[in-house]
């Protein structure tokens, strides 16, 4: 799967704050990646996955998710690849992989990594995780609990991809919000405000209630009485 105007226009904007050596590794990096597309698997580590790891270090925290993207897009990583550098990866290298995940993954082959991800209290992680991919393949019942996840951690709801089409009218989401919000209430404890905001996304939108109301009653006349 390929998504190059987004990837074009991340490059572009990751090298407008690069300064020139964290650029010069960039484009080796992501030619090594590109240089590796369509060969066979080797026992050896590849190059770019070596420059994978060393993002950090050589682009700056701050832009070490977009550079690793860009590898992993100039690579054309496929779910076995991605699935490995995953499982070997930091926290942040597994973030990463989960961002590139919608440029990459036409099918669902990747959700075992989504659902790793969503198994950890790592905020940053989950919010990695409930991104564009996951938007498009959780099944319903797992999309619920991941909405659920990032109320449990603190995570943003507007980390969640498409919330406002997948929450809408959820009456089975709208329960668990409800359940959720009783256990804190009864236990003291303060209910975020986030839920409040996709609870109120649940609710059958106006156009659906008013077309499931009863007719109004039309005013008797006269005629009408009996006599």
């Amino acid at each position: 799967m390929t998504d190059a105007p987004v990837i074009d226009d991340l490059r572009t904007r990751l090298e407008a704050t690069l300064d020139g050596a964290a650029r010069a590794w960039l484009d080796q990096a992501t030619a090594e990646a590109a240089a590796h597309r369509g060969r066979p698997e080797q026992r050896a580590t590849p190059v770019w996955e070596l420059r994978f790891a060393e993002a950090g270090r050589r682009c700056g925290q701050d832009h070490a998710d977009d550079a690793r993207v860009l590898l992993l897009h100039a690579a054309d990583a496929d779910p076995v690849t991605l699935t490995r550098v995953y499982e070997q990866g930091t926290a942040a290298e597994r973030r990463a992989v989960l961002r590139a995940l919608p440029h990459l993954v036409q099918g669902s082959e990747a959700l075992p990594l989504v659902g790793d991800a969503l198994r950890t209290n790592d905020t940053r992680l989950v919010a990695a995780a409930v991104g564009p991919y996951a938007a498009r393949h959780l099944a319903p019942h797992d999309w619920r609990h991941a909405v659920l996840k990032c109320l449990f951690t603190g995570v943003p709801v507007d980390a969640v991809a498409d919330l406002d089409r997948r929450a809408r009218a959820d009456a089975e989401l709208a329960r668990m919000l409800g359940d959720y919000a009783g256990e804190r209430t009864a236990a003291g404890r303060t209910v975020p405000s986030d839920l409040h905001r996709v609870l109120a996304l649940t609710a059958p939108t106006a156009l659906s209630a008013a077309a499931t109301a009863p007719a109004p009653e039309t005013p008797s006349t006269g005629e009408d009485q009996e006599s």
